[in-house]
């Protein structure tokens, strides 16, 4: 196996927030580490879906209930979603339907950033639904977050996904991205 090391800017990161700045260089091989981040929670989301769409997913029992029991601070927002009968129906069809598309579009790389962040609320979501805490405020779903949100950091979808054909495809002999540069919000 041979690896290359690149010292070029296009392995150098830099973000400034509220004026701290901080600097990174990706190892040659981060690539790949994000590639599998992509595929692992792409999978992940596509079982939990199809799962959910074979076994009649309902939320009543988990907002109204489960909430409750393990002393989640969002207990009483989430029992009143579950006295709703409409939100109840949307969430049966949007929680499963939505892992899958989610899953999907991290699969293929496609859509990748918008996948990743409705992964990350989805999971910020479940991060306060299930509220298990007994070993600190860092659970699995926390990381799930997490790694939702370095898949749409570090543009995940142009490591052998379609986003980066999506990106270079051309409108009036334009790249996509150059011609309409906020589709990078969603793609990457």
């Amino acid at each position: 196996m041979t690896t290359t090391t690149s010292t070029d800017a296009t392995n150098t990161f830099e973000s400034s927030i509220a004026g701290v700045t901080v600097r990174g260089r990706a190892h040659s091989l981060s690539a790949w580490f994000v590639l599998a981040l992509r595929l692992m929670m792409g999978l992940a989301f596509t079982h939990s879906g199809v799962e959910k769409l074979l076994t009649g997913f309902d939320a009543t029992g988990y907002l109204r209930f489960e909430t409750v029991s393990n002393g989640s601070p969002a207990a009483d927002a989430f029992v009143a979603m579950a006295a709703n009968g409409p939100f109840v129906a949307f969430v049966n069809v949007a929680v499963p339907w939505g892992e899958l598309a989610i899953g999907l579009a991290l699969v293929f790389g496609v859509l990748t950033r918008l996948a990743a962040f409705w992964g990350a609320v989805t999971m910020l979501l479940f991060y306060l639904g299930n509220w298990d805490v007994a070993h600190g405020f860092v659970n699995a779903d926390l990381a799930y977050l997490l790694v939702f949100l370095a898949v749409a950091a570090f543009g995940a979808g142009r490591i052998v996904g379609l986003d980066a054909l999506v990106e270079r495809a051309e409108i009036g002999g334009r790249p996509l991205v150059e011609r309409y540069p906020r589709v990078t919000y969603l793609l990457g």
